[in-house]
């Protein structure tokens, strides 16, 4: 069994990677079950792969949502839970979106659910929450640990390159947000789960070694990539929350994604945006010596040592198509000027953007920050 495997075991995981399109261990889990696969118009072309790996299940049904990249929010999760009526099992056929609905419809209903992954994207796939819209704000609920996660790596490496980008750039978020989760730790008393950070470190690490190899085209690249999607959702488990995977800059991403849905406009890809935000969160840090001292800067001062470059962070979202400015988001200066004042107000934990707005930084700093990003 792989380094992955026996993680994924240990949380009662199966990940299980296809070899010419047969997944024996999920087969045999589906005996006798009825399953429903649900999916969107852009990922139902995928779906003839899980079906054929069903084996022995009772029946199945495949429930499509009419759109090609639904939204995450009640409406949805709630048209899912209907679907799900007279079935034992729910599979998503895609990556973010479809996976939080599976995953938040089989925790509402206590009914499994796994997922078919069509591009590693996002860390979601194996953690215990889902981010949801509710009455127009971002909230995180609770939703069940997927019971399988279905990789074809033929599927995930054919996935259009911004999608590789934003599974990057929400991996590559860790290095604020941990460091996030370790200042509050440190000016409010937080606790710090080590063995949640260090599962984190390990999945950042893998991330990062898998860039060239990602770069170039190279399959073991978009394997490196996954497993460290994965390692980072039981991350997420072994802490109880999001914290050692969402932070400031989670928040920033969260921020521009109300926006969008408040104009009825496309969403960008969350790790794209978070990505963004993971530079803005860099800058942030590098710089906070250059602003007025506060109770505790010292202790900040000596856990921002050591953090990369911004402009390091947006080579890489660079290199894979995706913006590396807000403005090529289709967002204007002043919505990037209240994204850096008021997305800290989103979720209520300890953040450098707390920090920034509560401690009367940001007053001085947005105009250099919006136009050093915009």
């Amino acid at each position: 069994m792989t380094a992955i495997g026996q993680l994924s075991a240990r949380f009662g995981v199966n990940a299980e990677v296809g070899e010419d399109g047969k997944f024996p261990v999920f087969s045999e889990r589906m005996r006798g079950k009825r399953v429903l696969l649900i999916a969107d118009r852009n990922t139902q072309k995928y779906a003839p792969l899980p079906i054929a790996a069903l084996g022995a299940a009772r029946g199945y049904s495949l429930f499509v949502y009419d759109e090609s990249e639904p939204v995450a929010d009640e409406k949805t999760v709630e048209r899912a839970v209907r679907a799900a009526e007279g079935y034992d099992y729910l599979l998503a056929v895609g990556a973010g979106t479809l996976n939080d609905v599976a995953k938040r419809a089989g925790f509402l209903t206590g009914k499994p659910s796994g997922v078919f992954a069509t591009a590693p994207s996002m860390d979601g796939f194996t953690s215990g929450v889902t981010p949801l819209i509710e009455n127009g704000f971002k909230i995180t609920r609770p939703a069940q640990v997927a019971r399988d996660v279905l990789l074809d790596y033929s599927v995930l490496a054919a996935a259009p390159r911004i999608m590789l980008g934003a599974g990057v750039g929400d991996i590559l978020a860790k290095r604020c947000c941990l460091k996030d989760w370790k200042l509050s730790s440190l000016l409010t008393g937080e606790k710090y789960n080590e063995a949640a950070a260090s599962l984190m470190y390990g999945a950042l690490s893998a991330c990062e070694e898998s860039i060239p190899a990602l770069c170039a085209g190279d399959r073991r690249g978009v394997e490196k990539l996954t497993e460290a999607l994965l390692v980072s959702g039981y991350a997420m488990v072994v802490a109880g929350n999001s914290r050692p995977a969402s932070g400031a800059e989670h928040h920033m991403s969260h921020f521009l994604e109300m926006y969008f849905l408040r104009r009825g406009e496309r969403i960008p890809l969350h790790g794209v945006k978070v990505g963004l935000g993971t530079a803005v969160s860099l800058y942030l840090y590098r710089t906070l010596k250059d602003r007025a001292p506060f109770r505790g800067c010292e202790k900040a001062y000596a856990l921002a040592e050591g953090l990369p470059h911004e402009d390091g962070v947006l080579s890489v979202l660079g290199a894979f198509g995706c913006p590396t400015r807000f403005s090529e988001l289709g967002v204007g200066r002043d919505v990037v000027r209240d994204m850096l004042k008021n997305a800290w107000k989103i979720r209520d934990r300890y953040t450098v953007l707390t920090l920034y707005c509560t401690e009367g930084l940001m007053d001085g700093a947005v105009e250099e920050i919006t136009e050093r990003f915009f």
